[in-house]
This record gives C-alpha cells, sequence and structure tokens, in this order.
C-alpha cells in the first residue's frame, strides 16, 4: 500500500477500487505525482537534542519487563495474583517522601 503525506502532515490513503484496472491506474499515475512533489517541496526534517536524545531511549533497553507483565497477565487470567497491601503502603510512603524532599 502507498501513502503519501499531504500538505497539512496527515497521510493520505489510496480510496478503494472496485476494479483492478481503476487500480493499476491510480497507481501509475500517483506514484509520479506524489514523489515529484516531495522533490519539488525539498521536505525535510531536523530533530531537537532532546528529540533525539527521546529517540536513543527508546532504542535502549526496554524499561519493561515482559517476563514478569506476561507473569502477572496469566496470574490474573486465572485468578492466583495476590495483591500484598502492605508492600504497596510502603512504597507509597516511600514515594512521598521522595517528593517531599525535592520541594
Amino acid at each position: 500500500m502507498n501513502t503519501t503525506i499531504s500538505s497539512n502532515g496527515l497521510p493520505q490513503l489510496p480510496l478503494p477500487t472496485t476494479t483492478t484496472e481503476n487500480s493499476a491506474a491510480q497507481a501509475s499515475t500517483a506514484a509520479p505525482s506524489a514523489s515529484s512533489s516531495a522533490a519539488q517541496n525539498g521536505d525535510s526534517v531536523k530533530l531537537t537534542d532532546s528529540a533525539r536524545a527521546l529517540h536513543e531511549a527508546s532504542n535502549a533497553h526496554a524499561p519493561v519487563d515482559t517476563q514478569r507483565v506476561e507473569q502477572i497477565r496469566q496470574q490474573l487470567a486465572a485468578g492466583t495474583y495476590k495483591v500484598d497491601p502492605h508492600a504497596i503502603a510502603s512504597r507509597l510512603v516511600s514515594l512521598e517522601g521522595q517528593i517531599g524532599s525535592g520541594k
């Protein structure tokens, strides 16, 4: 599927056709106009330092333990997941201490 980007930044998806002749005709006429308009506009993208840092961070190792997530998902589905209210309260108090000390 070919997708072109319009001047407002939103993708323009090809319209559905009912015959193969129409889709072949559209493909042959749409491709040259899309590539020539992009070349004429000279569009480019420049990333800021913070955007580059976010991109690099997203490519780093995932901060989510996917094995743990899957384990919890299975426990929830089986009805065997146990909530430890003391651990939750302890972590909330710890977080509150971190937030309060930052003021």
